[in-house]
């Protein structure tokens, strides 16, 4: 649970994520200080409000670190569904890459489609990954971060 009066936080899982640059962005402009997670040291801005924190290599090493973290002060940055799930149940706000909130209601069809995508492949059927990502998905982004820290803040 998180301590009364802790500050809101974005915790960004940085190794596929491209909309770091507007995280920053939206960041500095409310003041709100941003983790960015990795398995390799990835190149952040020289900002007092942006910590780097490099984790070891080991499989889902970032993901523990920010499940760890994440709390109902946090608004988590991933594409990793079952990473979502698991700061949803921390209490986090949780957004995909395309500004798309990853909710209760919505993470269990998520996580089925997810399963069931995974068996074709394992089957050796040809599937499509996500669409490509779309200067609309950074729009939608951008708004959707902006919604979630005010979301949070009054919360």
């Amino acid at each position: 649970m998180p301590v009364s009066g802790e500050r809101v936080r974005i915790l960004v899982d940085a190794d596929a994520c491209p909309v770091k640059e507007e995280v920053y962005r939206v960041a500095w402009r409310r003041e709100v200080p941003v983790v960015v997670v990795s398995n390799q040291r990835l190149r952040v801005p020289d900002h007092p409000l942006v910590k780097r924190v490099v984790v070891s290599d080991k499989f889902d090493a970032a993901d523990d670190w920010i499940a760890a973290e994440a709390n109902a002060r946090t608004v988590v940055i991933t594409g990793d569904i079952l990473l979502a799930d698991r700061c949803l149940k921390a209490g986090a706000t949780v957004l995909g890459h395309n500004g798309k909130p990853f909710t209760s209601a919505s993470i269990g069809g998520a996580i089925a489609t997810r399963a069931i995508m995974a068996g074709l492949r394992a089957g050796g059927d040809v599937v499509g990954g996500p669409a490509p990502f779309a200067k609309a998905d950074r729009s939608r982004f951008l708004q959707a971060l902006d919604e979630a820290l005010v979301r949070v803040e009054r919360a």
